[in-house]
């Protein structure tokens, strides 16, 4: 199941680049080409928000490849701790932005 995110930052042009490189990263990591797409950007109060659509495939091998992970997190639902999980590896990229899960 692909997962769509909204992506909050206050510093857009760092924070985007940061996001691309980690999520290149992460591709290289479970074998995927092309898994994301980003959306355009639109400011708010100061904070700029942007969407990232992970793709099925390279969803279906990230979990696969970090389930011990992913499984770790005390969340209810698969898609809280995939969006937790996400959270945590941007984090651990140097990417200053916040996560939320939202629909397509």
């Amino acid at each position: 199941m692909a997962s769509t995110f909204e992506i909050s930052t206050k510093n857009y042009s760092d924070d985007k680049l940061a996001v691309k490189m980690a999520m290149s990263h992460l591709e290289t990591l479970v074998g995927s080409v092309n898994g994301y797409a980003l959306s355009e950007p639109y400011s708010k109060f100061g904070w700029t928000f942007f969407k990232i659509a992970i793709k099925d495939d390279l969803q279906d091998r990230i979990e696969k490849k970090f389930s011990d992970m992913i499984e770790k997190y005390q969340w209810s639902s698969p898609t809280e701790k995939f969006t937790k999980f996400m959270t945590d590896y941007f984090a651990s990229k140097g990417c200053n932005v916040k996560i939320k899960a939202v629909d397509a």
